[in-house]
């Protein structure tokens, strides 16, 4: 294989990386590569591989890459902003649940895990990429939706916005650690100047999920957050037979039939 001296690349596989650089600026698979460059799989495989042999890829996460800039000391360890990351591997997807409340400066608990949901199915719900730890919520492709975009360097990425984000852990308190956690958040909303209950009620319709108004409506008289209408709407569109107020917790706790809620994780 003819290498170059001076930049220890041959000048075919030069031509390549630099289209990889110009193209992609946060993380691609091998099937990018497949495409972008119309190579066989197989030709594909070893130009991965040897680019990342040489330092000019860093190997993220099955098939997915980023490039490495010029002067990294350690190639192999060298990773990307965490959010970037996630939007390229996780594809379609956004930010949200306790890393979205965290940008919102509804919680003042910071955790280095990063949840994400996504409309790609993964075998398990973690996965840690270059030492963080990704928790992921599988959704349907319509429920991207009450999204903006934030800058992360200069690569826009997906995050749910200030009511979005409520009613995320709503449907899935375990995206906020808990429903414990989730109603600390769900007060601080309230508190903020992101609290808007149009949009956020306008939301939970849009989810189509009844349970949220469950939740909400309890945690919001239990917390004794000023909201009554809140409270009134919640109580009006609430579904018939209980609900776990944790669904992921096994508790049995005990049943509120005028929220139609299975109480087994006191928030107070």
């Amino acid at each position: 294989m003819n290498i170059t001296k001076n930049n220890g690349i041959s000048e075919k596989y030069r031509k390549w990386l630099d289209i990889l650089n110009r193209d992609y600026s946060r993380p691609f698979s091998s099937k990018d590569v497949n495409i972008k460059l119309n190579l066989s799989l197989e030709k594909t495989r070893r130009l991965l591989v040897y680019l990342e042999s040489r330092g000019w890829l860093s190997r993220l996460y099955r098939n997915h890459y980023i490039t490495v800039p010029l002067g990294t000391i350690n190639p192999h360890e060298y990773s990307e902003d965490s959010w970037i990351t996630a939007s390229g591997i996780f594809s379609p997807c956004y930010i949200g649940g306790w890393s979205a409340a965290e940008h919102w400066h509804f919680t003042d608990q910071i955790i280095n895990d990063v949840t994400v949901f996504t409309s790609c199915r993964f075998r398990h719900t973690k996965t840690t990429v270059k030492s963080v730890t990704y928790i992921l919520s599988h959704i349907k492709d319509n429920g991207f939706w009450g999204l903006v975009n934030v800058w992360r360097k200069n690569i826009k990425v997906q995050i749910s916005d200030p009511s979005k984000t409520i009613v995320d852990i709503l449907n899935y308190p375990f995206m906020a650690g808990g429903i414990r956690h989730a109603s600390e958040i769900v007060k601080s909303y309230f508190d903020s100047e992101h609290r808007n209950d149009k949009t956020l009620l306008s939301f939970i319709e849009k989810s189509g999920n009844k349970t949220c108004y469950k939740r909400l409506g309890y945690i919001v008289e239990k917390l004794e957050i000023n909201a009554p209408k809140i409270i009134n709407s919640c109580l009006i569109n609430i579904s018939k037979g209980f609900s776990a107020l944790d669904p992921d917790n096994k508790a049995k706790g005990r049943y509120i039939r005028k929220w139609n809620l299975k109480v087994n994780v006191e928030i107070v």
